[in-house]
């Protein structure tokens, strides 16, 4: 895995917690829930490339 995906991870991951604690103190839950929500899909979006090539490495290694 590459070491810059891990940083981009990391972050989404800091902007969207200091996001949920601004929108939280504001009284905005259901902004701060979208907001984690967003940064959930937005992660889930950068790892779907790097899941479809383990599976293409499991399916080069089986049939070898």
């Amino acid at each position: 895995m590459k070491i810059d995906l891990i940083f981009k991870i990391a972050a989404i991951g800091i902007i969207v917690s200091i996001l949920n604690q601004i929108l939280t103190r504001a009284e905005k839950s259901e902004y701060a829930t979208l907001t984690t929500l967003m940064g959930i899909i937005i992660v889930l979006l950068m790892l779907i490339p790097e899941i479809g090539g383990l599976f293409e490495s499991v399916k080069e290694l089986i049939d070898f």
